[in-house]
């Protein structure tokens, strides 16, 4: 076989095999071959194409009938409405704590004593002071690689003496754990609070022998306040603070630190609706005292400071709502030189509670 004819031949195979001798494949035509590349065209309307929820309820239209809803994020009006009030209706109602002896029913949906999620707290620095206000924690994680400086040995040493386990972790298990926050090497995990019930406080108060004193918070959002009145609570006698279940700060590490360790001996209670925990209150005998600029009286002349007693404090800003405002038994002031002045909602719950405390002594 000649050189041309052997080269013609090994050609053909190569044509009719698509690769070459060496295995590589044979360079594309760009498009401009045989089999070129051919578009689909133009896209066609959403009425026009197969499947699409507007080319069903077209057809639909077409033959009579009702056109299909649900299609692409739409639903019906009818029929969500339907759905809400079944949703509704399924769902008991939230109720104070009234008909319960001595106290009442719990938050609807929740059981006893069931606290926020877990909360993370993130960052060398946060980490450490964490476990310096002794807050409750369940686990400690530390990266594999993490550079063990005296914040970081001081945070392994805190978590040892108080029982929490340390578990290393990745850098990208440390991400998901903080949400992305910077963390540098240390996140702590801290426990779900167990907050009491409502009827739980006058409870309290009985079995010590001594006339309750609570103190509820209205539009209280800022967690270390919690933790302040708390603190305050606990140094003047208090048995207890009510703080609502929606709208509300509630118990974090924040407020822990803030509290200084109070939160571990004056229990807070959750009340799924704050008038009618007020309510059942003054059924059980309670004076209810809303802390308010335009009260009729100082708080240092508040003759039933030294009976059974609620007092309501607001926030900073807005002060107490109208319900609750309505609901008391009676509106105090704290007396100020400036009356334009206002007091951070701490502040004005240490300066009632002192007031209180003073005169039942």
């Amino acid at each position: 076989m000649s050189a041309g004819s052997s080269g013609q031949s090994r050609a053909g195979r190569a044509g009719k095999g698509g690769r070459t001798k060496s295995g590589k494949p044979r360079p594309g035509t760009g498009g401009y071959g045989k089999r070129r590349l051919e578009g689909k065209g133009p896209t066609p309307p959403a009425h026009m194409r197969p499947g699409h929820p507007a080319q069903r309820r077209a057809a639909a239209a077409a033959r009579g009938e009702r056109a299909p809803q649900g299609g692409a994020g739409q639903s019906e009006p009818g029929a969500a409405a339907a759905g809400r009030g079944r949703a509704t209706a399924s769902r008991p109602a939230d109720r104070g704590f009234a008909g319960r002896a001595p106290g009442g029913d719990y938050p609807a949906g929740r059981a006893r004593g069931a606290g926020d999620a877990p909360e993370v707290v993130a960052g060398r620095n946060a980490v450490l002071e964490a476990l310096r206000a002794a807050v409750p924690a369940t686990a400690l994680y530390a990266g594999q690689r993490v550079d063990a400086d005296e914040r970081v040995r001081e945070v392994i040493t805190l978590a040892a003496r108080a029982g929490i386990p340390m578990i290393e972790a990745g850098r990208a298990e440390l991400d998901r754990l903080t949400g992305g926050s910077v963390h540098q090497g240390l996140a702590l995990r801290i426990a779900p609070y167990d907050y009491a019930h409502p009827g739980d406080l006058t409870v309290r108060a009985a079995a010590m022998g001594q006339a309750p004193l609570i103190v509820a918070l209205d539009g209280v959002t800022d967690p270390r306040n919690l933790g302040a009145i708390v603190r305050s609570a606990a140094a003047f006698g208090g048995h207890g603070v009510v703080i609502p279940a929606r709208r509300s700060a509630r118990v974090t590490a924040g407020a822990w630190k803030a509290s200084a360790g109070a939160l571990a001996r004056v229990p807070v209670a959750q009340a799924p609706n704050l008038v009618r925990a007020l309510t059942s209150y003054q059924e059980e005998g309670l004076f209810v005292v809303g802390l308010d600029a335009s009260g009729a009286v100082g708080i240092g002349d508040l003759e039933v400071a030294d009976g059974p007693l609620v007092l309501v404090i607001g926030s900073e800003g807005r002060g107490l709502s109208r319900l609750v405002a309505e609901r008391c038994d009676l509106l105090a002031r704290i007396p100020m030189a400036a009356s334009t002045e206002s007091l951070n909602a701490g502040v004005a719950a240490g300066i009632a509670l002192h007031e209180i405390a003073r005169r039942r002594s």
